[in-house]
């Protein structure tokens, strides 16, 4: 297993390369070019220099004795546009451009050495929540989704929410120039079925698996966030049987998952532990975080600690230690701690210091997992 840790890039994220460099375990940067919108191709020349100043050890770092190196091997998105998930032109730009795109990013990835590539295939809407900073009992504070707000709101309300409370950051799924073209799409899914969203989900993936197997970068879809259908859009990687139908999709071991355990998780009903042991031949990547359900439908974000909320972290680290598991994997989305909640404002749900704590957590939990089989065997 790779530990891996989110990073926005220079002058886009409050954390820097040297501060995840000292946290211990940490080998891997999960980067996405994100001023890419959807659909477009990336270019070679960005690429290479995004992972540049991932792999490189600055001057001044090695002039202080550092010589931890971090890889940049997994990307985090490569978002799909709205023409493949509808299956037509819409936004200026037809599914088989937009596919022909998604086919030359793959390829340059491929050759600059990126092994994994996270995406999802969400209709609008990446993830929600309705609330940024929501406080816990503890004083720190966390993202909250009330399902009472989200059947009240507007779609359009909820994206004024957002953009309000971002702090300047940009939230990746809730880009402005995605959004100016709320309407059209809301339009375009009416009456929108979910064999529909499979039937081009499947064109997609037999259109770019090819790509991705001559070039050994596995494709990895994130569960829905959450897993549940939202505004009448379908919505067809939310419950263990959506993921089992996506891998069928297409049968190739590079058509994978990033299997988010707080996303999976916010529909109670989703078992994590399960989860992970059923697919686990064809998980690349990994979130693991925690929440707190609500009877009323609520969920926020808690510490990653397994007693702190509804996600066996404990059993979904051990199931991973036990089988040997060698993808990427990473802590996710945080609570928002110390001065973070005052003058270190972070993009919500990615700080610093409660990710740090995480990633610890769960290497306790792996490596205290694999000394007890060494001590039985």
């Amino acid at each position: 297993m790779k530990m891996g840790f989110r990073w926005y890039g220079e002058g886009n994220d409050t954390v820097s390369l040297d501060e995840i460099r000292q946290i211990p375990g940490v080998e891997t940067i999960v980067w996405s070019l994100h001023h890419r919108q959807a659909g477009e191709a990336w270019e070679t020349a960005e690429i290479e220099s995004a992972m540049s100043a991932i792999t490189q050890l600055p001057q001044d770092s090695a002039q202080r004795g550092v010589t931890k190196r971090l890889d940049a091997e997994v990307v985090e998105s490569v978002n799909v546009h709205e023409s493949i998930k509808l299956g037509r032109t819409v936004l200026g730009l037809s599914r088989d451009e937009a596919i022909q795109n998604y086919i030359t990013t793959l390829e340059r990835l491929g050759s600059a050495g990126v092994k994994v590539v996270c995406y999802n295939f969400m209709p609008v809407f990446d993830w929600l929540r309705t609330q940024m900073w929501h406080p816990l009992p503890d004083g720190s504070t966390a993202m909250f989704y009330e399902k009472a707000v989200v059947d009240r709101l507007s779609p359009q309300a909820l994206i004024d929410e957002m953009a309000a409370n971002s702090d300047g950051l940009t939230l990746p799924g809730w880009e402005p120039e995605r959004l100016a073209s709320f309407h059209e799409l809301n339009d375009a899914y009416q009456g929108f079925t979910h064999a529909d969203m499979y039937a081009n989900y499947k064109y997609f993936l037999d259109a770019v698996i090819p790509t991705c197997e001559e070039y050994d970068v596995k494709l990895a879809v994130h569960p829905d966030d959450p897993p549940f259908d939202l505004f009448g859009w379908p919505r067809v990687v939310s419950t263990k049987a959506d993921l089992a139908t996506v891998l069928l999709l297409n049968d190739s071991p590079y058509n994978g998952l990033t299997l988010c355990l707080g996303s999976f998780s916010a529909n109670p009903v989703n078992d994590a532990v399960d989860a992970v042991k059923t697919f686990m031949d064809r998980i690349h990547f990994s979130h693991v975080r925690n929440i707190k359900h609500s009877a009323n439908g609520d969920f926020v974000e808690v510490a990653h600690r397994a007693q702190e909320g509804d996600v066996d972290t404990v059993g979904v680290m051990q199931a991973y230690a036990e089988a040997g598991f060698s993808g990427y994997l990473r802590p996710d989305h945080g609570r928002h701690l110390w001065d973070e909640n005052t003058t270190r404002r972070p993009r919500p749900g990615y700080g610093l210091y409660d990710r740090a704590l995480g990633i610890q957590y769960l290497l306790g939990v792996w490596d205290a997992t694999i000394a007890n089989r060494r001590s039985l065997a």
